[in-house]
């Protein structure tokens, strides 16, 4: 039986963060709370969590700031991020995306919309039972160690920068990636490419895999659907 998943709550209304961990206790999380944003930090360092929900209006270092500063660590890299967000804030989905962050939860909660939204979060994690790095997607079966890819148990050749854009995307299925950030985590500053590059290696991954698992988000970037 798998572990329960580890949730840190990392906001300053002590009424919301009451509503948050009964309703999230019920469902068998592991949780921990900050009220603020440098407590946070070091509650994420102590807690290792699987997801942080972040409010972003908060004293000493607002969520913004703490979704960079973990960001820019390594060993937060697999953790999900979702802004909690009061109806009316000038906060849109962009900036989320473009803070670092996976998805966003508005307020005020409702119980139920906030189980389905954290399951839905917690299922982004590919499974990786005992370190494994083969990812398996249905008939996608991704080799993170020997950069191989099977469709239906055939191998399917694919170049470098095609394996890395794809798993890059199936890190972290749901999440739209930002063209801007496939570019920097895939190319570097290794070489100037042109705009075209990413929808390019994009299309040669679609003939090769089928189109339904990669998805356009017009004007943003490309999330990979399972």
């Amino acid at each position: 039986m798998a572990d329960p998943s580890k949730i840190l709550i990392i906001e300053d209304d002590k009424d919301i963060v009451e509503i948050l961990t009964y309703n999230l206790a019920k469902e068998g999380y592991l949780l921990e709370t900050a009220s603020d944003g440098e407590e946070g930090l070091e509650k994420a360092k102590m807690f290792h969590p699987d997801l942080i929900l972040l409010d972003i209006m908060m004293p000493n270092m607002d969520g913004m700031e703490l979704c960079h500063k973990l960001r820019a660590q390594e060993e937060f890299n697999n953790t999900l991020i979702a802004f909690l967000t009061a109806r009316g804030e000038s906060f849109t989905q962009i900036s989320a995306l473009d803070a670092g962050g996976d998805d966003f939860i508005t307020k005020p909660i409702r119980p139920n919309v906030l189980a389905s939204r954290i399951r839905a979060l917690l299922r982004r994690r590919p499974n990786q039972e005992n370190n494994s790095e083969v990812l398996t997607f249905g008939e996608l079966k991704i080799d993170l160690e020997s950069f191989s890819l099977q469709l239906n148990e055939e191998n399917v050749p694919l170049a470098k920068k095609e394996f890395e854009l794809l798993a890059l995307l199936v890190s972290k299925p749901g999440k739209v990636f930002r063209r801007e950030a496939i570019m920097r985590k895939v190319w570097g500053n290794e070489v100037i490419v042109g705009d075209r590059t990413i929808d390019v290696h994009i299309r040669k991954l679609r003939e090769k895999i089928g189109d339904h698992y990669i998805k356009t988000m017009k004007g943003v970037g490309y999330k990979f659907i399972f």
